[in-house]
């Protein structure tokens, strides 16, 4: 929006979004404390990932997705330095490993019933084939069976 000012030939621009800008420092104004406070927590990592870390835009994704997913590893990656400064580190151990046998408990039930499983048939393969040792040794006499076959021919 334009408007001018008079014989110099000024004119004054103001943007469409001007009321909102003008409301915008009104709330902050308003509560300055809140947003300072905002400033500390919030705004923080994204200081500390963009200029220490350097990440200041990101090229190489195509999409708002994928780019997503970037900020979101760089955010995890802040999580767990800020993670690994908080806690100690064994105690840190201790948990990790704690939940990873949770993790793992049911899967080591599976192991379990499949290493049964499989030691069962290694148990009959190893009985089958000292049985046909047996055979072959005479041992044991072992005649098979003689199939008979039954012939139809369609009268009662």
């Amino acid at each position: 929006m334009h408007k001018n000012t008079g014989s110099r030939g000024r004119v004054i621009e103001r943007s469409e979004y001007q009321n909102y800008v003008d409301q915008n420092k009104i709330n902050i104004q308003n509560n300055a404390g809140l947003y300072r406070k905002r400033q500390e927590i919030v705004e923080h990592p994204y200081g500390i990932i963009k200029r220490q870390w350097g990440f200041y835009y990101i090229t190489t994704k195509r999409g708002i997705k994928r780019a997503s997913a970037d900020v979101g590893l760089m955010l995890i990656a802040f999580n767990l330095r800020r993670l690994f400064n908080i806690i100690d580190k064994k105690e840190l151990f201790r948990y990790l490993m704690k939940k990873l046998i949770l993790l793992f408990a049911p899967l080591q039930t599976n192991l379990a019933s499949i290493y049964r499983i499989i030691f069962f048939s290694t148990e009959i393969i190893f009985i089958k084939n000292h049985f046909n040792k047996l055979i072959k040794s005479h041992l044991i006499s072992y005649r098979k069976p003689e199939l008979v076959f039954l012939k139809f021919n369609g009268g009662f």
